[in-house]
């Protein structure tokens, strides 16, 4: 590295494994290396299902160590999923590890919530999408089943932030994971007061909201003296993932559309203000928020953890496959045969999903796919059409009319789901950067520092730094027939 280019280190969690990335501006361009890559397994114990929080901050001092050893870092970012927190006491001591959102303690409780606040009140409100999982929801089944929990709990800090806290020792609220929360008053991008008494849950536990970008402090003395780094500047970057990876879409218009590929499907577009209206209502669409105080209005759709939990369940049964095995059996098998709705709820936990596709298909009247090929060739069919329908949605809704989908992430590595998605939507897509959620940890970052202007320039330096890849439609009609044959399913 030239003398003078400064290093940053971003941690990107995902919901099965974790890395650590340095990055670097160098030449117009974002060089990145990753340092360390971890596994992040959820553990069960009794009948709830935890994060393992130590474990991940031990993850998190071995990715700085071996930053240290490549010449060390200026500043740390740290981004994951949304929704899921930690609750610490008065002495700033972790409760207990922060509990998974596929945990089902939030079964029943959008209900029981909406008895007390009207669901089209609370959608007013924050303009998020309802989920399950949702932080308001967690937090409501605390105050319902387990109060003692929160009149200990002094703070409450979503997962980035708590590891920002763990360095710094500093209790902030990121505004992009704030947002995830259903607990904010979105176009005022404060906490509802409101929501938080009328739920009886204790006002003291929420922290003070910061823009995307802020420097929390620094890395606390007795961590360095620890693993003998310097104190470097912790930055909340957009801390909620999928916002890093907005970042990082390689565009200069302002009128874009994005598929954040990967366990989940985000898919939406950045909006200077929120859309919250009776279509978007009744769509269920959400509004979160995005780097610059921008609005990210997208919908929330489950995305490669089919092919994963998949993947997972056939190890189970002796017959192991990698992803590229497994996307040329699907491109082995005879396409439209059959097609679920990715977003139906026998869907959302781990377990044996092959098993449950095939009980949707028999449930809807379908062929009922047999071979591995033909579920994954049922998944990615699946899965392009959603993209569709979810397209159409936002069109609606926002007025506008997109004529190209930018698709970012991990599961772009799948040509077959690009190709489909292109050929589903009847738009081209133009695939790139895989990792596009540590370019745009790193550019905050470096925008931060004062290394990169702004976020147009940063966009024009991703654009720059990555290769892309158009995919343009294919076989119109029989798509079409196709997408008929899903809405009808989807409607059932």
């Amino acid at each position: 590295m030239r003398e003078g280019v400064k290093k940053v280190l971003a941690f990107d969690f995902g919901a099965s494994s974790g890395r650590a990335i340095l990055g670097s501006l160098e030449n117009g361009k974002i060089v990145i290396e990753e340092v360390h890559r971890f596994s992040n397994d959820p553990v069960f114990i009794g009948n709830t299902m935890y994060w393992d929080t130590l474990r991940q901050f031990f993850e998190i001092k071995q990715g700085m160590l071996k930053a240290k050893q490549k010449g060390g870092f200026e500043s740390v970012g740290i981004d994951t999923w949304g929704v899921d927190f930690g609750l610490l006491d008065e002495h700033g001591a972790l409760l207990e590890s922060a509990v998974h959102y596929r945990d089902d303690r939030t079964l029943g409780k959008q209900e029981e919530v909406f008895k007390v606040i009207p669901r089209d009140e609370l959608y007013r409100l924050t303009g998020v999408q309802f989920e399950n999982f949702n932080t308001i929801f967690q937090l409501y089944s605390l105050a319902q089943d387990r109060p003692w929990l929160l009149e200990r709990a002094d703070k409450l800090l979503l997962t980035p932030d708590l590891f920002n806290y763990f360095l710094t020792g500093e209790k902030k609220a990121e505004y992009t994971m704030a947002t995830t929360t259903q607990l904010m008053d979105t176009k005022n991008k404060v906490w509802s007061d409101y929501i938080i008494r009328q739920l009886t849950i204790p006002e003291k536990l929420f922290p003070e909201i910061i823009p995307s970008g802020t420097v929390v402090g620094r890395i606390d003395q007795k961590i360095c003296d620890e693993l003998g780094i310097t104190p470097a500047k912790v930055v909340a970057v957009a801390s909620h993932d999928t916002q890093s990876a907005v970042v990082a879409v390689p565009t200069d218009d302002d009128n874009f559309i994005f598929i954040s590929c990967g366990t989940w499907s985000l898919f939406g577009t950045e909006l200077e203000s929120p859309v919250i209206n009776g279509d978007s209502f009744k769509l269920n669409v959400s509004n979160e928020g995005g780097y610059g105080g921008t609005y990210n209005f997208l919908k929330n759709i489950i995305g490669l953890w089919l092919a994963q939990e998949s993947r997972r369940q056939w190890a189970r049964e002796g017959k192991e496959y990698s992803f590229g095995e497994l996307e040329q059996l699907a491109r082995e098998a005879e396409p439209f045969l059959s097609f679920i709705d990715p977003d139906s709820p026998e869907f959302n936990s781990a377990g044996d999903i092959p098993g449950r596709i095939r009980s949707f298909c028999e449930r809807t009247g379908q062929k009922v796919p047999q071979t591995e090929g033909e579920i994954m060739c049922c998944i990615n069919q699946s899965l392009a059409l959603k993209y569709r329908h979810t397209l159409e949605q936002i069109e609606v809704c926002t007025g506008k009319q997109f004529h190209m989908i930018h698709m970012i992430g991990g599961g772009i590595q799948s040509r077959l789901l690009c190709q489909m998605t292109a050929s589903a939507s009847k738009r081209k897509v133009l695939a790139g950067p895989v990792e596009a959620t540590a370019l745009g940890n790193i550019a905050v970052q470096l925008m931060s520092l004062g290394e990169i202007r702004d976020l147009k320039e940063a966009r024009r330096i991703v654009a720059n730094s990555e290769q892309t890849y158009e995919y343009l439609p294919q076989d119109g009609q029989k798509w079409d027939t196709a997408y008929e044959k899903f809405q009808s399913i989807i409607q059932k």
